[in-house]
């Protein structure tokens, strides 16, 4: 991420992870011990995860594009089916979802918020049965720390009979407020029979890092059970709940107990695990994860304050009323043709002035493999936010005056 010189003052790119000596020491006790992978390193992050969204389990595994892949392959998704993906997101969500043979519907977004709501996601699944799909699950983005419009999203799941695959990869830390309660993303909803899971990325960006790592969290004791068991090739080491050995003659001892080199595989699954280095750096960075949600608040706040006299060429983040956001991105939305100016040409003079910035996202289903499959979709807030959007500086180690140079270098910039 190394930028260009400019004097005295650091280069400040879009994101980048916080790691602190604790983080190192905690490492370096997993390369002296005797388990690098499959250890208790994993097992001790997956308690204090679910213990921190509220989940009843939590299954880490490589990245969050290989948490998409378990959920979507957990619930059964397979072809002939449609999974409802927001355009805006990484490419990960529908890519996953094709991975298990299923359409993806594509749903429009808020062109302000980015976020899909109820309206885009039924007129997303009205164009898929149309074309004769099987819907089978909402996924939801929770977009820059911002979660989607979950208590309707979760109603709508549910009148349908579908299931819900949140991908929370921007969201560790936020909290939804749709109830008048308050819910830690993660937390699932069990509401939703067709099933709900919740996926998180640790990529070195996100709010929390592993290095590269994610996990999915739950509710349902058997839906779950699937989840681990796909994460590692879809062996079953002990009986599971509702689920005994196919071959008990060779799988028990005289005693009836499980033999300790027994596995089955019921299925085929994924070498999709964490290991207990990168299970080790997260978890310490877990401890963290209330002073990375202040310190990036505190930052956004600043955001909004140095970026008002800017406007309307340059606007903050739309707010939504109905979660309390763990920040992960600053999308601002600036209006470069009003200002005369390309954003590839914003982009490249912020850079030689020291300022990283990066566009999420590139709508997917303009992506060239889904348009050779479904051809141009009409969604024109996911195309009117691609638009618009500049993702400016933001990570913990940022000073306030970090900021104060952002917005006078957008000012410069623009003018």
């Amino acid at each position: 991420m190394a930028g260009p010189s400019t004097g005295d003052l650091p280069f400040l790119p879009y994101g980048r992870q916080s790691v602190e000596e604790e983080d190192i020491a905690a490492v370096a006790a997993v390369l002296r011990g005797d388990w690098l992978t499959q250890g208790p390193a994993v097992a001790g992050f997956e308690r204090a995860l679910s213990m921190r969204v509220g989940a009843t389990e939590a299954v880490a595994c490589a990245n969050g594009t290989a948490a998409l892949r378990l959920s979507y392959a957990a619930l059964g998704i397979r072809p002939g089916d449609a999974v409802v993906v927001p355009s805006n997101t990484f490419l990960a969500t529908a890519s996953a979802a094709r991975h298990c043979g299923a359409e993806v519907a594509f749903a429009d977004v808020d062109p302000d918020s980015g976020l899909m709501g109820v309206a885009e996601a039924e007129a997303a699944i009205a164009r898929a049965r149309k074309a004769g799909w099987r819907v089978r699950a909402l996924a939801p983005v929770h977009y820059a720390g911002q979660t989607a419009p979950m208590a309707t999203l979760a109603a709508l799941a549910q009148a349908e009979g579908l299931a819900l695959v949140e991908d929370a990869c921007h969201a560790i830390g936020t909290v939804d407020l749709s109830e008048g309660g308050e819910r830690p993303v993660g937390a699932g909803r069990p509401e939703v029979e067709a099933g709900s899971l919740t996926v998180f990325s640790f990529h070195p960006v996100k709010t929390i890092a592993a290095g590269e790592g994610g996990a999915v969290t739950g509710n349902d004791p058997a839906l779950m059970a699937r989840v681990r068991r796909l994460c590692n090739h879809g062996m079953m080491r002990a009986p599971e709940a509702g689920q005994g050995f196919a071959d008990p003659d060779a799988a028990l001892d005289a005693e009836g107990k499980p033999n300790p080199w027994y596995y089955e595989m019921a299925e085929p699954g994924f070498n999709h695990r964490l290991s207990d280095i990168h299970a080790a750096l997260v978890l310490s960075q877990l401890g963290r994860l209330d002073r990375f949600v202040e310190r990036r608040a505190r930052l956004m706040a600043l955001y909004a304050e140095r970026l008002a006299p800017l406007a309307p060429l340059v606007r903050p983040p739309a707010l939504v009323p109905w979660c309390r956001p763990a920040w992960h991105l600053c999308a601002a939305r600036i209006g470069f043709e009003a200002a005369g100016r390309t954003r590839s040409a914003v982009m490249a003079a912020l850079r030689a002035l020291g300022i990283g910035t990066q566009v999420h996202y590139i709508p997917v289903h303009r992506q060239p493999y889904w348009r050779r499959r479904y051809g141009d979709l009409a969604l024109p807030g996911a195309m009117a936010h691609y638009a618009h959007t500049l993702s400016l500086p933001l990570f913990p180690a940022m000073a306030d005056g970090d900021v104060d140079r952002v917005a006078a270098a957008l000012e410069r910039v623009l003018s």
